[in-house]
């Protein structure tokens, strides 16, 4: 794995979480807390947090986050407790982590898509003591009963049967808590449960910190670093990616309410950034601004991505848009936190069809159905360990055994590994098709379908066979009216198996379906696939 040279600090083997053995940084932060600590002490006075005309210094945000805790703590909420975050992408959302950091409280961030029955499921199934709220959110909230734990309902604005979050901020100031081990919980995120409940991901300060620094270090940030976070700050890529990873940086993090590319263009020339973690539909729709060419984006040098492969075409628009920006693909989850590979510096040309490297401190095997690790280049089950990883699911031991062994997260992911340490991500388990015993890995057929100039987006994904067991059906959005299934087909036709060749498609000039972390969700085509069948 040499395309990381001698990047890393020094590491040292670690037992963690009773039966774990892993590498770790030697010289670390001890906790989610520190990591404000730190960047206190290296950049008090330079920018946190930029969110519309308001903007936080390191030293505001650690007084802010101080008297937040000193409010938080007056009304009994200690160390262990677990504090609900129904907020939007906002600078109170930072503020509140940090406030429940300091006093060991245990942070539950969740969307703000979220529906009341997965509401009332979440807060009761952690036992929340507290939900902080976006006030036009308030009817979502569960009963006293749904949610028997409940006791305490806080508004960013005034809202009627919730205190309001600024009567929170108190004078004085409570100590930080004391000797947080780094294997406690930090932070709960339930995953997005497309099948059965969410599962609460536990994930402890040792994660937390760990992937900061591989964050960090792989990216080389500091404290000149400017950051948009436009994903949402309650999924794991605007939690550990943009928050702790700035943090750590002791960097400049500009915070958008909700990603408008024309917006994100003007934010990114005003505040001089210079890194991005989006989905590479964000990347395209700026692209696709028709004054893009007259931003200053000469300081932009990160242009991260992960959820999706970055269209090619998209890739040599930027090359020629923006030439000193670096795109390096991230391959990350919640139950890594977050990321698990990067792309090593300057090679995403030469390795374009894969997700990067493992990071330092991250071990991966490729497994076959019967746990058995197959030779590079194989396809079979992706599994990750590491001190990143999370130790299981809150209050849920049968998933965490299924879900983990010796350490190992079983990923659910189909892919490969090469000899250099490479690694391509081909599909989902529960996304590949089955045609008559013929393998059809999803994401090979959206590849070829990207090459049409014609197509904006598009996911494939199976519709049932009496014969086959399934076929290949795509979902295209296109940049031109028009029907276009026969040439799209031919053109597929060229470059794949004809085994693979989509045999229907649905065809628009409307985005496809995406959940509030910017993916595109398989299941709601499906599921729509399956209504046009049957009606």
């Amino acid at each position: 794995m040499s395309d990381w040279g001698n990047l890393w600090p020094e590491m040292r083997l670690e037992s963690h979480f009773g039966d774990r053995v892993v590498p770790g940084f030697q010289n670390r932060p001890q906790s989610l807390y520190a990591l404000l600590q730190e960047a206190v002490q290296n950049n008090p006075a330079g920018d946190a947090l930029v969110c519309g005309t308001e903007r936080l210094r390191y030293d505001q945000l650690l007084t802010q986050s101080s008297r937040l805790a000193t409010g938080l703590a007056k009304r009994g909420i200690k160390a262990g407790d677990r504090v609900a975050m129904l907020l939007g992408n906002r600078n109170e959302f930072v503020v509140t982590l940090f406030a429940l950091a300091h006093l060991g409280v245990i942070a539950v961030p969740i969307s703000i898509r979220e529906q009341a029955p997965g509401l009332a499921y979440m807060l009761s199934h952690c036992a929340a003591v507290m939900v902080v709220h976006e006030a036009e959110l308030a009817h979502l909230l569960p009963s006293s009963t749904e949610a028997p734990d409940l006791k305490f309902r806080v508004a960013v604005s005034a809202c009627e049967g919730s205190e309001t979050f600024a009567n929170l901020i108190e004078d004085g100031e409570v100590p930080p808590v004391q000797e947080v081990a780094e294997e406690e919980t930090a932070v709960i995120l339930y995953t997005s449960g497309t099948t059965g409940r969410p599962k609460g991901a536990m994930l402890t300060h040792l994660g937390i910190v760990h992937s900061s620094l591989h964050y960090k270090i792989a990216m080389g940030l500091n404290a000149t670093d400017a950051s948009i976070a436009a994903v949402p700050l309650s999924h794991v890529t605007g939690l550990i990616a943009l928050i702790t990873t700035l943090t750590l940086a002791a960097g400049k993090l500009v915070i958008m309410p909700s990603f408008k590319a024309a917006d994100f263009l003007v934010l990114a020339e005003r505040e001089g950034m210079t890194h991005t973690l989006m989905v590479p539909a964000m990347y395209n729709l700026c692209l696709l601004q028709s004054d893009f060419d007259k931003y200053n984006l000469s300081h932009w040098r990160i242009g991260a991505f992960g959820g999706a492969p970055m269209p090619v075409a998209t890739i040599e628009r930027l090359a020629q848009t923006v030439p000193a920006l670096m795109l390096m693909n991230c391959y990350g989850s919640t139950e890594t936190t977050s990321p698990s590979t990067l792309m090593p510096p300057g090679q995403t040309t030469a390795h374009n069809d894969t997700v990067g490297m493992p990071l330092g401190c991250v071990e991966m095997r490729v497994m076959d159905d019967n746990g058995r690790e197959v030779p590079p280049t194989v396809l079979g089950e992706i599994w990750i360990k590491g001190p990143h990883v999370v130790p299981g699911y809150w209050n849920n031991p049968e998933a965490t055994r299924e879900n983990f062994t010796a350490g190992f997260w079983h990923s659910g992911d189909i892919g490969s590994m090469d000899a250099e340490g490479y690694v391509k991500v081909v599909d989902r388990k529960k996304d590949m098709i089955n045609r008559g015993g013929y393998k059809i890995y999803t994401i090979e057929v959206e590849n070829a379908l990207y090459a049409h100039p014609a197509v904006q987006e598009c996911a494939v994904v199976s519709k049932p066979c009496p014969v086959l067991g399934e076929r290949v059906h795509a979902f295209v959005m296109l940049k031109t009216e028009g029907s276009l299934e026969n040439e799209l087909q031919e053109f597929c036709r060229s470059r794949l198996s004809d085994y693979k060749v989509p045999e229907s498609f649905t065809l628009s000039n409307t985005p496809l379906p995406r959940n509030a972390n910017g993916k595109l969700v398989k299941k709601d085509m499906r599921d729509q696939l399956l209504k046009s069948l049957v009606s």
